[in-house]
């Protein structure tokens, strides 16, 4: 029988993972800390942080269990810092006759880990499991399908799965319950603290390691605070079960200028690393609403993250790659603006989503969406440079379901396949869901002017300028009716406003822009 050299990557932290199964007693398990996945971006020190801690308990456990593992640390001599290098070296050194990984979280490294199925040293590639769905079931699922919505992907799963459903029908009568999703905070309202782990002595030697090798990348470590263990992920489900998920639904579209929490679970940087499972996270919700403890709209729309989206992008990630990644619908090709690094910008909603994510790489997915992702959207900064920033900043970002959601539901520039229309807005959206705007110098009220809202002559300049794709568009029909209606002299006010923005707005050095997918040429503009 080979003896398999069984490679488990920093997003494959689970011990029913399907390379661990049916091992033969000499097979060696090997987990890789290489400096190259943690520059191809300028990842936030606290991503790389979670991921280093979480494998070198993972490794601890697995030798607890009796498994022969090897360890590459960062800082190791003979460490070559490739991951595909790293793991070949540990193959010829234990003699192993192949390489075996489960499918990775990234094109790049599927396609280099499949052209070499043929080797002299042969990897041999294994379907991740963990999932409710592969990307061969989903692809069986899309064809044929002019547009492959999520929520038509959203309602064949529950009933797959049998989640929130009474027989065929869905709970409460009704598949989605976002008319109940959107209120703002109300001013007096208490958010609970998040849970606050204890850094051990493998914690304290990553965060050193982490703050040697990576400083001059964005972000900090002063608030690292993620689950590095099972357990401590747990304890984070629990926290979000007991005091977060009752109030989740109503609250999942509001903005805090000072709670960068509020009740968001932040369980998904766990769930993406292995710590926990979608489908165990999803049955333990689901019994929430079963045993009366939390309603329907905050346990649905929360499902529907993890069962619907994620899934979703998933598919659409592995069926889509890698043309997916070049699609540029809208030909937007200016460089990411130098205040996604710095923070330094008069925009306040803009100024706080950043430092937040600079202080725990995270935000919430209406920060992401509607404020840094909404900006870029409508200054038309490039997919590849906002792909990128996405992918560095965020603890919880694997490119599987970073790209879609931020070259498709924030860029639109895959020209409507995930969503019917650009997830665009003015100023008055973010102050509806927000308390921003009251600490900002700019007037969301108003469009022109020195006190005017970027965002209001941005959003109209976007409509004017992408009128030609976008004004066919049914669900676009009403705010061109109201553009055509707006007068002449109104909508050359706001033009010059907005080009007078755009002339003055600072760009960053590229990094990256999207270079570390082979063969992908970051000026190239195609339409789908």
């Amino acid at each position: 029988m080979p003896r398999p050299l069984a490679l488990l990557l920093g997003d494959q932290l689970s011990h029913d993972m399907a390379s661990l199964r049916d091992l033969p007693d000499d097979a060696v398990i090997a987990l890789c800390e290489v400096s190259m996945e943690g520059t191809y971006v300028p990842h936030h020190p606290q991503k790389i942080a979670l991921i280093l801690s979480a494998m070198r308990h993972f490794a601890a456990e697995l030798r607890e269990r009796g498994h022969h593992v090897h360890y590459s640390a960062l800082d190791d001599p003979d460490n070559t810092q490739a991951l595909i290098a790293e793991a070949e070296r540990l193959a010829n050194v234990y003699d192993c006759d192949e390489v075996q990984v489960v499918r990775p979280g990234e094109w790049r490294l599927w396609q280099t880990m499949r052209e070499r199925q043929d080797a002299s040293l042969p990897w041999r590639l294994i379907e991740d499991d963990r999932f409710f769905t592969t990307p061969e079931e989903f692809a069986a699922w899309a064809e044929g399908r002019k547009a492959p919505r999520m929520e038509h992907f959203y309602r064949e799963q529950r009933r797959r799965t049998g989640l929130l459903m009474e027989d065929d029908t869905p709970a409460g009568g009704q598949w989605n319950f976002d008319h109940d999703n959107r209120e703002p905070l109300p001013q007096a309202l208490a958010i609970p603290d998040p849970p606050r782990h204890r850094h051990d002595a493998v914690t304290r030697e990553v965060l050193s390691l982490v703050t040697e090798h990576f400083a001059e990348h964005f972000g900090s470590l002063e608030h690292f605070h993620w689950p590095v263990t099972r357990r401590e992920a747990l304890v984070d489900l629990r926290h979000f079960l007991e005091h977060l998920l009752p109030d989740f639904g109503r609250f999942q579209d509001a903005i805090s200028d000072a709670e960068p929490f509020l009740f968001h679970s932040r369980l998904s940087a766990a769930l993406n690393i292995g710590l926990l499972s979608p489908h165990e996270v999803c049955e333990t919700v689901e019994r929430e609403y079963l045993e009366g403890r939390a309603p329907l709209n905050s346990v649905e729309g929360f499902i529907r993250q993890v069962l619907g989206w994620r899934e979703y992008v998933r598919g659409l990630y592995w069926t889509r790659m890698p043309d997916y990644k070049r699609r540029n619908a809208l030909g937007a090709g200016r460089c990411l603006p130098a205040a996604f690094w710095s923070g330094d910008t008069e925009l306040h909603c803009l100024k706080r989503a950043i430092e937040m994510t600079h202080d725990h790489a995270y935000a919430n997915h209406i920060q992401r969406l509607m404020v840094t992702g909404n900006f870029a959207l409508l200054c038309d900064v490039a997919p590849a440079a906002l792909c990128d920033w996405y992918l560095a900043v965020y603890a919880d970002a694997c490119e599987w379901v970073e790209l879609p959601n931020t070259l498709g539901m924030v860029l639109h520039a895959d020209g409507g396949l995930m969503g019917s229309k650009p997830y665009c807005a003015s100023g008055k959206y973010i102050d509806r869901m927000s308390d921003h705007c009251r600490h900002c110098r700019f007037d969301p009220k108003q469009a022109t002017g020195p006190d005017a809202c970027p965002f209001n002559s941005l959003y109209w300049a976007f409509l004017e300028r992408h009128a030609d794709t976008l004004s066919g568009n049914p669900r676009m029909s009403l705010i061109y009716g109201s553009l055509r209606r707006m007068k002449d002299d109104k909508r050359a006010a706001m033009r010059e406003q907005a080009a007078a923005f755009l002339a003055e707005l600072e760009t960053a050095p590229a990094y990256g822009q999207g270079e570390h997918l082979a063969g992908y040429d970051a000026t190239q503009e195609t339409t789908p």
